[in-house]
């Protein structure tokens, strides 16, 4: 599966998507920050929000627990925080500028045509997954989905799946758990390998927890991709900025992924380089346990296995039982079959 420039799938390195979402405020000078600082610090892209705040809400829709100290209603916020068109066509051109990739999650039709030719995939919010006409909608444009599932049953997210399937199969599934911060308690990460298992698809995790360590831990998982809210500052007014990283936190998470992949390495089981020197050291060989005179049978009295490595090894004592020495061989000296003859 390939979004941009990037191929993502196992054994590629891990997908990272500073979330900057609706902290630039309405502002556009913050969005242009925050682009900037995603780039400084490594994301491999950027994505925001798309909307049309009257497609997607009636004026009476009531804000969450966490949004209220920001507007009375979900409506007046979200009308605050919306972009228009322009704004996030110079967005995009000015994040292809900076070398990271533009993504935006569409929360409408109108929405999903308008990005589709700024976005090299779509992100589908976890609010939506139930969205049927939505899901069709995107899956329509035949780019690669990324499908958050969070607040979804398994035939809630199966119904999505098979709906976008239909037209394509470039589907990410993101497990996230949508509750702002999210407890360490609620995270679930072994969701991950059940949705590996489940429906066969590359694995990722949207992350709403303070801190980074459920990320490492889906990293370790096997999570293709990873989306953490990002934000200039945890202090700025806005729903989402206290439980978003700012530029130092999300630099540190980008490095401990990069470190985690290391240290993840190969599926495959080989003897490392850096081994062969070790193993040529702590290796046993066949020798004399006491001196063999020329002439005596070999048996397993007279022998021992002890380090270092080079001689023959205990995988060949069936083949030197019984053979005679064809010379002396000194106490815990290396036994080799040049220095036997045939068994009698």
């Amino acid at each position: 599966m390939k979004i941009g420039n990037r191929y993502l799938g196992e054994n590629k390195s891990v997908f990272i998507v500073a979330e900057a979402g609706d902290n630039h405020n309405g502002d556009i000078e913050i969005a242009k920050k925050l682009i900037e600082e995603a780039h400084r610090i490594g994301a491999d892209a950027i994505k925001f929000q798309t909307w049309k705040t009257e497609r997607i809400m009636t004026k009476k829709s009531p804000a969450a627990a966490y949004q209220k100290n920001f507007a009375k209603n979900q409506f007046e916020m979200a009308k605050k925080l919306e972009l228009r068109e322009d704004t996030f066509r110079e967005l995009a051109k000015f994040t292809k500028k900076k070398g990271i990739i533009f993504l935006s999650t569409p929360f409408d039709e109108e929405s999903v045509d308008f990005l589709d030719s700024l976005v090299p995939a779509f992100k589908i919010a976890s609010s939506e997954v139930t969205n049927t006409p939505l899901l069709e909608h995107i899956a329509n444009k035949k780019k690669p989905i990324i499908l958050s599932t969070g607040m979804s049953t398994m035939e809630e997210i199966r119904d999505a799946v098979d709906i976008i399937k239909t037209r394509t199969t470039d589907i990410i599934l993101l497990h996230c758990i949508s509750s702002y911060p999210t407890k360490i308690s609620d995270v679930n990460m072994r969701v991950l390998n059940t949705l590996r298992e489940k429906f066969n698809l590359n694995i990722g995790y949207s992350d709403h927890t303070i801190g980074i360590e459920p990320v490492l831990i889906a990293v370790s998982l096997g999570a293709v991709l990873i989306e953490k809210h990002f934000t200039l500052d945890k202090n700025m007014q806005g729903p989402d900025h206290k439980l978003s990283s700012d530029p130092d936190e999300f630099r540190k998470m980008i490095e401990l992924i990069r470190r985690t992949e290391k240290i993840l390495g190969s599926p495959e089981k080989r003897i490392i380089n850096s081994e062969k020197e070790i193993r040529k050291i702590t290796g046993r060989s066949i020798v004399a346990k006491k001196p063999i005179s020329k002439g005596t049978e070999i048996s397993i009295e007279i022998i021992d296995l002890k380090r270092p490595s080079g001689g023959l090894t205990a995988k060949d004592l069936e083949n030197v039982l019984g053979k005679i020495a064809l010379k002396n061989i000194e106490q815990d000296e290396i036994i080799t079959f040049k220095k036997l003859g045939e068994k009698k």
